[in-house]
């Protein structure tokens, strides 16, 4: 597996022995003001990233005991096993972080709609703010469904079953417990909740389809286009930007910091999506691909974002430069692209990394999103149902 993440993470129970749990299940919340509570969620992925989201956990707590948190809470959904959850948060008692168990949870259907909504509304409970924010730590696959048939039928692995390769993070683990990107957003508005970030801890989650689907439940996605290593986020050096007033150039910033000198691999890639710009840019899109088809001969010169054959993610950028050849409608579609995925929050190395080649890709063209629109892929076949194909075409 590579060390990247996809579908939406696991439940943890806290095993360090600095943290002591001192909440118990049915807690009254605490019910005082709080501008914003940010909620960690870890459903199950499988045994290797596991180790990876305690240090992820290790890492919020270091940040939680060093600065505390004044005017915003940090809850946690950990799924330890795929029988058993955790809802706890995190919180500064003196000088130290504490974790208070709040609600455990047997047999979470975790890849229902039902069942996100019902947390969102545990969430809501315990820690009622003004401002909604999403952490999703697992492995990911875009947009993709979730299709144990298809991949029975081609017997093409996923990049997290490869071998020999350096670990990386489906919104979800293996097919029982994936969860496809439209039963996230169904299941965040019967919430009745709008984020003012989703933050994607996952592989392939910064798609335009992906944003395209979320962009009623969400203000904005922070995400990777390709794999991302399993070590994740560096939330140590990243959490003073998602708290309070949220800095998504010093996200991205500090993402390309931490992984330009990660020893184990240094690759990584980063895009902000900006959710209220995106239907203006499906009415310019539709204007392209009612003017232009797209000449298969030129796939293979696409920035690819993966390493699978075929390709699954193209750069959504490069794919309508190489689709569009009316230069005046080309500026409109970049002057959109600007707006909705800004170039100051795109980041990334040189190169990036998968675990299905074990190679790095050199990166030529980026724009921080990608596309399954020209790929060819029997994975990608349900494309033309997603909204983003109906806007566009």
């Amino acid at each position: 597996m590579t060390e990247m993440k996809q579908f939406i993470g696991i439940f943890f129970i806290l095993t360090f022995a600095m943290v002591s749990c001192t909440g118990e299940e049915g807690v009254a919340p605490d019910l005082s003001e709080t501008e914003q509570t940010v909620f960690m969620y870890l459903p199950w992925a499988g045994e290797e990233l596991l180790p990876y989201f305690r240090h992820n956990i290790a890492d919020l707590e270091s940040v939680v005991a060093k600065n505390g948190l004044v005017h915003e809470k940090l809850m946690v959904l950990f799924q330890a096993t795929p029988a058993e959850a955790a809802l706890f948060e995190l919180k500064y008692s003196r000088g130290t972080c504490i974790s208070d168990t709040l609600k455990k949870y047997t047999n979470p259907a975790v890849t229902t709609a039902g069942w996100i909504t019902s947390i969102l509304n545990d969430v809501k409970e315990y820690a009622p703010a003004n401002r909604y924010a999403m952490i999703i730590n697992c492995h990911g696959m875009g947009w993709i469904p979730a299709s144990p048939q298809l991949r029975s039928a081609t017997g093409e692995k996923e990049y997290w079953e490869y071998d020999g390769a350096l670990l990386t993070r489906w919104f979800g683990g293996e097919a029982p417990y994936q969860t496809d990107v439209t039963t996230l957003a169904e299941g965040i508005t019967d919430a009745g909740i709008t984020m003012e970030y989703i933050l994607f801890d996952d592989c392939y989650m910064s798609s335009i389809e992906v944003a395209y689907d979320l962009k009623e439940v969400a203000a904005h996605l922070i995400a990777s286009p390709c794999e991302i290593m399993a070590y994740g986020m560096p939330y140590a050096e990243m959490a003073q930007y998602l708290f309070g007033k949220v800095d998504y150039e010093g996200i991205s910033n500090t993402f390309l910091d931490f992984y330009r000198n990660y020893s184990l691999m240094p690759c990584g890639a980063i895009g902000v999506t900006v959710c209220s710009e995106l239907d203006a840019l499906a009415a310019v899109m539709k204007e392209i691909n009612g003017k232009y088809t797209f000449d298969d001969a030129q796939r293979g010169a696409i920035q690819r974002m993966d390493g699978y054959t075929p390709v699954r993610f193209f750069d959504y950028g490069d794919y309508v430069a190489k689709l569009c050849r009316d230069e005046e409608l080309t500026a409109k579609f970049n002057t959109q692209l600007e707006r909705a995925i800004p170039s100051k929050y795109q980041k990334h190395t040189d190169d990036f990394y998968t675990a299905i080649t074990r190679n790095r890709i050199k990166i030529n063209a980026y724009s921080g999103v990608t596309t399954s629109d020209p790929s060819v892929s029997p994975h990608t076949s349900a494309k033309t149902e997603t909204s983003w194909y109906k806007a566009t075409h």
